[in-house]
């Protein structure tokens, strides 16, 4: 009974995890720009590897494989972040912009030849 609910735990964490990979994913092809799409990227990369990694904890039992896993799992908590803020630095030395609010409604007609107005409307 303790293995079935153990295993049903597990299962819990890794469908969770995979979501989030997923949603990730997603949200990398979805988003407009670098720093949005680094944004789901690390989100979804984070929250999804270190949900998958405790659902394989609880199928690992308590072992030296455990110990390994909760390694891991603090380095990934440590070293997901970092490696997004350092690539966020690194676009933002390189010139590169991030996309306002009302930037897309400015491309978007631009591409129309439509002009926006940039002030209040009367």
């Amino acid at each position: 009974m303790i293995d079935l609910a153990r295993d049903i735990l597990a299962g819990l964490f890794l469908f969770a995890g995979a979501f989030f990979l997923i949603a990730g994913a997603i949200g990398m092809n979805r988003m407009p720009d670098l720093f949005t799409r680094m944004h789901a990227a690390s989100v979804g990369d984070t929250l999804g590897v270190s949900l998958m990694l405790i659902g394989m904890v609880f199928l690992a039992g308590f072992t030296l494989v455990t110990l390994k896993l909760v390694f891991l799992l603090g380095f990934l908590l440590f070293m997901g972040p970092v490696a997004s803020h350092a690539l966020a630095a690194a676009a933002l030395q390189a010139g590169v912009k991030p996309l306002l609010a009302g930037d897309s409604e400015r491309k978007q007609s631009a591409k129309r030849g439509k002009p926006v107005s940039k002030g209040r409307k009367p």
